[in-house]
């Protein structure tokens, strides 16, 4: 993990943190409310400026940011008092409103993000491009061009929900239902995937689609744990390059596979980190489907349709990673997910951030890219966690306000404190839990 990792996820966790409470205080200022601090960071105070009445502060941990709506005596205690431009003295929905105005920034953010990374280097749409001949698709009624709208009843919003529902959610040996709309009439319509089994030796890799061109070989997503009897040969980020002396760029590497039957070791031949490597693994015959041969189509943004439809998809970013997110939370309850896989925390963002810095075979353009992709996904995330009913988060406020709106009263000081109390020992429990999950992945891996 190099420090270069460390100082990025350092900058991009505070811009991100800094732009929520961005959010808290200008939509307080949009409603005359008080504020008396905003300050970058937290911790010793490095420098401060004071403008129009407001306190402005740069700290020296950057773990967070806040925004202080009351006056702090001598003791360092909240001064109580009855101005109607104090926070607590404002109307409920103003409260409400100034509560999610932080995770509603973070959402704006990263609809931002993605927008403008969509409209520079084009974007991945629902439109079904041609199927492959011998595919599930190849073999429906479908037109090329249209667009898909659910995936066995669910739908979805962008190319993240479909790879999770067809992916993840639905095994490849089980039907899978497609719902189209048509690009000529509008209407919907389904086709039904069939997969065909077949038995060849378990590779146990996800991999992009297309061949790097560098390598002529497969660059590796993940890897399942069963690969080579539970002692996987291969890691994410490599590149398989051949089987048994056989290129997986050639055309019938496929029915090459086909061929192979059981016996003791198959011969992987692989490039990790720049350097080649081949090393023999137990090989496990499997039965597998066909390919569904479903690939989508991307654009460039070139004209202001095309602008407006990359827009489109960035708006819907938030709803899909919403989705993706609580169905994932759905697998780990039902047994389908590690647990340790449910959260990730400052060692995870930044274990990630090292693979990307640290990967001698990507671009700078490709490490920038990567980069600004994670910024976007966790802006959208801290949305997502800033809503979860916690003290120290906005999801408590805001839940508490409703419960105002609803009762018509305030609630008591005792009750408050039970809430913070037990909410408090749930977001200690939910660091601990993001700390212990990093930990646990980063050995496994």
């Amino acid at each position: 993990m190099s420090i270069w990792s460390i100082l990025i996820v350092i900058v991009m966790l505070g811009l991100l943190v800094t732009i929520h409470e961005l959010g808290h205080f200008w939509t307080a200022c949009l409603l005359k409310i008080k504020v008396y601090e905003v300050s970058i960071f937290v911790g010793p105070r490095l420098f401060h400026w004071k403008r129009k009445g407001v306190e402005y502060s740069i700290r020296a941990v950057p773990l967070g940011a806040y925004v202080r709506f009351t006056d702090i005596d001598e003791e360092g205690k909240p001064v109580e008092s009855d101005a109607p431009e104090l926070l607590i003295n404002n109307p409920r929905w103003k409260r409400l409103v100034v509560a999610i105005a932080g995770p509603l920034m973070n959402a704006v953010l990263g609809v931002l993000i993605f927008g403008v990374l969509y409209c520079t280097v084009g974007f991945t749409s629902l439109d079904a491009g041609y199927a492959p001949e011998g595919s599930q698709l190849y073999s429906t009624s479908y037109t090329p061009g249209d667009t898909i709208v659910a995936v066995n009843g669910n739908h979805v919003f962008t190319y993240l929900d479909y790879y999770y529902e067809a992916e993840t959610a639905t095994p490849e040996s089980r039907d899978m239902t497609v719902t189209f709309r048509s690009r000529a009439s509008g209407e919907h319509y389904d086709v039904v995937l069939k997969p065909e089994l077949k038995t060849r030796p378990m590779l146990g890799i996800t991999t992009y689609m297309d061949t790097d061109n560098k390598y002529s070989g497969w660059e590796i997503v993940s890897v399942d744990e069963n690969q080579n009897n539970g002692k996987p040969v291969l890691k994410a980020g490599d590149y398989l390059v051949a089987v048994d002396g056989k290129n997986v760029s050639d055309d019938d590497f496929g029915e090459f596979l086909d061929t192979l039957s059981d016996g003791d070791t198959m011969t992987l031949k692989y490039i990790r980190n720049g350097e080649t490597f081949e090393d023999e693994c137990i090989k496990t015959m499997i039965t597998y489907a066909n390919e569904r041969g479903v690939s989508l189509i991307g654009y460039r943004v070139d004209s202001l349709p095309s602008f407006f439809r990359a827009f489109s998809y960035a708006f819907k970013m938030p709803a899909t990673i919403v989705n993706v997110s609580v169905k994932s939370i759905g697998d780990v309850f039902q047994g389908d997910e590690e647990v340790y896989n449910m959260v990730s925390g400052p060692i995870g963002v930044t274990t990630v951030v090292s693979d990307v810095v640290d990967d001698v075979d990507d671009s700078v353009f490709q490490k920038v890219y990567s980069i600004v992709v994670m910024s976007g996904f966790i802006s959208i995330g801290l949305m997502f966690t800033n809503m979860l009913p916690i003290p120290g988060l906005d999801g408590i406020q805001s839940l508490l306000i409703i419960v105002e709106m609803i009762i018509g009263r305030r609630l008591s000081k005792k009750t408050e404190s039970v809430i913070n109390g037990i909410g408090f020992f749930m977001l200690i429990a939910l660091v601990l839990f993001a700390f212990a999950s990093d930990i646990i992945r980063y050995i496994v891996e």
